[in-house]
């Protein structure tokens, strides 16, 4: 499966590239720097083949031993990196690996068993999982085996081999799995975006059909119908005139709406790119939760209005408070007016409001814009701090009650009898 690219590489959150082919030099030296330190777990046999209890022959044969065990293993994982050989050609080295192995062993020393837990794992990197779940075990089964000839080790020490080689075996096996299931991932990820693209292509296709398909076909059969009557009709052909220009001004005004729709801003897309913002500019945000999900009372006209509130509010933050920490409560409010509003307020702890109290072009449009909506902005210094607050005000719309609501029962209780206590049961 092919991998996930971005602009600075396949995959930036994976820097050892599990489960990947290099697509560089430097990508394969740092694989197979990756690969290399295992190798590091053969330092007691080859210590051992330093020592004064060889000869000369052992150590020979040891050496060589090691040195075809060890090319095995690296041509083994190398070529399964780079090609992926078919499963027939994997076996080969595999065998090769566990027949030193048991050779090694048997005649050098019980050190030689941590052999078997490089193949155990070489088994577990290039074989399919419905293979390897015995060949593992199988392997473990030869190392107890060929480890019961050295008595000194039957007992605790030879488990100190065999379970490594069991364990690191199945735990390689999920590794693989685990990168298996992150690549299809990674592709299912791909595909879900082109379809959502492809999906946003065509209903915008589809919009601007159903826009200007009817009013282009008019267009053009008027305009075929004034051209055959200019010689003889002029006035008739003014009136077709008139009415082409009359449905290409609606046409117009239709497909402007449709680009107002598309480009009407929403608080979660707001919210992502103030986090953006901010964070490049260094201040802490702290964000209501009620900004991350579906706002409730709120029409598309006044989430829209909200909207522009959080852009023009972040933006202020970032180029002109000098703040460092940034809040933003999403609230509802009753007002004097006994209207009920809903309130996105912005606050930061930067210089303040300006001492001359004028709003700049930004928050003059935004008063503007709210009042469309029948919403207003209040600006001035946050509380508990020196710096700058804005409120932006809407109204909040009654969502109409569903079935599931409980309906409100009138109070028919009899009003309470003003008077002397009556004496007796009531």
């Amino acid at each position: 499966m092919r991998p996930v690219e971005t602009k600075s590489g396949p995959d930036d959150r994976n820097p050892v590239l599990i489960g990947q082919r290099p697509r560089s030099r430097r990508q394969a030296l740092s694989k197979s720097m990756w690969i290399g330190v295992w190798l590091l777990y053969l330092a007691d046999p080859v210590g051992e083949l330093t020592s004064h209890g060889f000869t000369t022959a052992e150590r020979i044969c040891g050496i060589v031993g090691l040195t075809l065990f060890v090319l095995a293993y690296v041509v083994l994982i190398v070529r399964h990196m780079w090609h992926k050989p078919p499963v027939s050609l994997r076996y080969t080295p595999l065998a090769v690996m566990l027949a030193l192995s048991v050779a090694l062993t048997w005649t050098l020393g019980f050190s030689w068993l941590v052999l078997f837990i490089f193949t155990s794992v070489a088994s577990a990197v290039v074989l399919p999982w419905q293979h390897s779940r015995w060949i593992i075990p199988l392997i473990t089964l030869v190392l107890i085996a060929i480890g019961a000839r050295y008595p000194e080790i039957r007992n605790y020490y030879l488990f100190a081999y065999a379970l490594p080689a069991l364990g690191s075996g199945f735990v390689m096996i999920g590794v693989q799995n685990l990168v298996r299931t992150t690549q299809e991932l990674r592709v299912a990820r791909e595909e879900v975006a082109r379809l959502a693209a492809n999906e946003e292509r065509l209903r915008l296709a589809r919009d601007l059909h159903d826009l200007l398909g009817h009013s282009l076909s008019l267009i053009t059969l008027k305009s075929e119908l004034a051209g055959r009557m200019l010689p003889d009709r002029p006035e008739d052909a003014a009136k077709q005139v008139a009415d082409i220009e009359q449905v290409s001004r609606q046409a117009l005004v239709d497909v402007r709406e449709a680009v107002t729709g598309y480009r009407r801003p929403r608080l979660a897309v707001e919210l992502a790119g103030a986090r953006a913002a901010l964070r490049t500019a260094g201040i802490a945000l702290t964000a209501d939760p009620a900004l991350e999900g579906e706002p409730r009372g709120l029409t598309a006209d006044t989430e829209g209005a909200l909207a522009w509130a959080l852009r023009e509010a972040v933006t202020n933050v970032v180029r002109h408070s000098g703040a460092h920490r940034c809040e933003l409560l999403l609230t509802e409010e009753w007002e004097a007016d006994d209207r009920h509003y809903v309130c996105l307020t912005v606050n930061d702890d930067g210089d303040g409001p300006l001492r001359s109290q004028h709003d700049g072009n930004g928050l003059t449009g935004l008063r503007e814009r709210l009042a469309l909506t029948d919403g207003h902005l209040e600006t001035g210094q946050a509380p508990g701090s020196r710096g700058f607050a804005l409120r932006a005000y809407v109204p909040r719309t009654t969502p109409t009650a569903s079935p599931e609501d409980p309906i409100p029962v009138p109070d028919t209780s009899p009003e309470p009898v003003t008077g002397p206590p009556v004496n007796g049961p009531v």
